[in-house]
């Protein structure tokens, strides 16, 4: 029998990603999202979580896509990475999770050559759900080790720096 991965599909720039299971720490409802000046425009801010500050990016903003429409169920992603040899915790914003999926290793496929919104090159293959695909979306590709990096040390900003809150809609 073929081995299968469990993933968390999501849906970013309206298709319908997945990421390993074994990458997503935790899945969030969508709080309070503070700005840091002078960060990226990828960079949607910092979140906190349980005490922790979280840097939260909305990676369609970072593939040159509008940025994530904030709903009633957008979600925060929180995900770990590793750049330069440590382990980075981060939240990726997404327009909604959708659900646990196993796939397997039969059911992959190359990343389509086009018809998708985000470049092949973020993306490590897709997958048969039903009767559409998944594609796989491959995280360290669309942010750099540099990138992921910068993300992850955003630290929350002083009160009387100005820093405005934004909350979703």
């Amino acid at each position: 029998m073929a081995e299968s991965r469990q993933f968390v599909t999501f849906f970013l720039a309206g298709e319908e990603h997945a990421l390993p299971v074994e990458r997503v720490l935790e899945v969030l409802a969508l709080g309070r999202i503070t700005r840091v000046p002078t960060t990226p425009p990828w960079i949607r801010g910092v979140a906190n979580v349980r005490g922790s500050v979280l840097p939260v990016v909305d990676v369609a903003v970072k593939l040159g896509l509008p940025p994530t429409e904030m709903g009633a169920r957008s979600s925060i992603v929180v995900v770990e990475s590793e750049a330069f040899g440590e382990r980075l915790r981060l939240g990726v914003v997404v327009e909604s999770v959708a659900q646990v999926i196993e796939i397997a290793a039969e059911m992959l496929e190359p990343p389509p050559s086009f018809g998708t919104r985000i470049r092949v090159e973020y993306l490590t293959g897709m997958a048969r759900v039903g009767d559409g695909y998944v594609l796989l979306f491959d995280l360290e590709h669309a942010l750099s080790a540099e990138e992921l990096q910068a993300a992850a040390t955003v630290e929350e900003p002083a009160a009387e720096a100005g820093a405005s809150e934004e909350t979703p809609a």
